[in-house]
């Protein structure tokens, strides 16, 4: 299995949309997959029309060499994040993700959940080329749903989103794997995807 990246696509201090993927993050490791992570606290990127930062440069190599994505964002203002915006439009043209399963995690404080923020984040991927997966998980009432040490405490909401790491798995492994091997093997190459089937 190639590598997962995961990222928490906000530079807020102290904020939840970590938490959440921390969960995801544990699920993947459990599984034997040791996800690269990205906090956006720690990222220094450009806008675009600027060269890319060092940050930018490892950002995109990482997804370029992964087998799939995992972004989450916080839903502000009925959107995804300006800075889970600025972290794709650092991954080049074409776009690090396209060809790329991705699975999406949305957190928000209010009752209706990160539904808004998923759809247009969504739309975006999907229009670089990445294949998002169904299922998205949007965490509604986030500040319940984890306790002061960060800890998930609502179980429905740790089981969605240990969920989502095994549908990205999943789907790589029975839908990925099998098309990049089955291409290599007419090409005659040996591919590190040849060695998980």
């Amino acid at each position: 299995m190639r590598a997962i990246v995961s990222i928490s696509a906000t530079s807020r201090p102290d904020n939840y949309t970590a938490r959440a993927l921390a969960v995801v993050n544990d699920e993947l490791e459990r599984r034997e997959v040791s996800p690269t992570v990205f906090d956006a606290r720690e990222l220094s990127l450009s806008f675009p029309g600027h060269p890319p930062t060092d940050d930018a440069k490892r950002l995109q190599a990482a997804i370029e060499g992964a087998g799939g994505v995992v972004i989450g964002t916080p839903e502000y203002h009925g959107g995804f994040s300006a800075m889970t915006k600025l972290i794709i439009e650092n991954l080049g043209f074409p776009s690090a993700l396209a060809g790329k399963p991705v699975a999406l995690v949305g957190v928000a404080a209010g009752r209706i959940g990160a539904i808004k923020s998923l759809e247009q984040l969504r739309g975006v991927c999907s229009h670089v080329g990445a294949i998002v997966l169904p299922g998205a998980v949007s965490v509604a009432g986030v500040r319940a749903a984890f306790d002061e040490a960060g800890h998930c405490t609502d179980e429905g909401v740790e089981d969605a989103l240990r969920g989502i790491a095994g549908s990205l798995l999943e789907f790589i492994e029975n839908y990925i794997c099998p098309k990049y091997a089955l291409e290599a093997m007419v090409r005659g190459e040996d591919t590190p995807w040849t060695s998980t089937i």
